[in-house]
């Protein structure tokens, strides 16, 4: 179900500790990003995105899932963005060798601190994962979940 915050959350996220950690000396330096400030929302970042917005990218995954790259894809079950799924259907829908396997394999719980926080689906190299109760920005409103989420990716322990 989609409440009022998850509505408000999508478009407004608080960043201003993002803003202070990433704009200290020691987070610069260690970045290699000199005296570039750190912005939430950067028109130069935007614009030199704009080449992909309409472009269909779920085209070059099937080729990186044949070599064996390890791929997630994630989406907060409250996304107004990005919806999960939408997500969960082009990936179910993609064409790849381990298609059909990706597709019969069982949704399992993600469990995060002996609770789940989410449900996640397997097979071969690619995993997807519906985070519960989180929007657009899956770190920000599920910080645990998505740090142990990338943990367990790096690793290669997500399933």
């Amino acid at each position: 179900m989609i409440s009022e915050s998850s509505a408000r959350k999508a478009f407004c996220y608080d960043f201003s500790n993002a803003d202070e950690s990433l704009n200290q000396q020691s987070a610069r330096d260690a970045l290699g990003v000199g005296d570039i400030d750190w912005v939430p929302c950067s028109f130069t970042v935007h614009q030199a995105m704009m080449v992909d917005w309409m472009r269909n990218l779920e085209a070059d995954i099937p080729g990186l899932l044949e070599n064996g790259i390890q791929l997630l894809i994630y989406a907060g079950e409250e996304d107004l963005i990005c919806n999960w799924l939408g997500n969960w259907g082009w990936v179910q829908a993609m064409e790849w060798s381990g298609q059909q396997d990706f597709v019969s394999s069982p949704d399992v719980p993600s469990q995060v601190d002996g609770s789940e926080a989410g449900i996640m689906k397997s097979s071969g190299p690619l995993s997807f994962l519906k985070v519960h109760n989180s929007g657009h920005m899956v770190p920000m409103d599920q910080a645990n979940a998505a740090s142990e989420m990338l943990r367990r990716f790096i690793q290669g322990s997500l399933s």
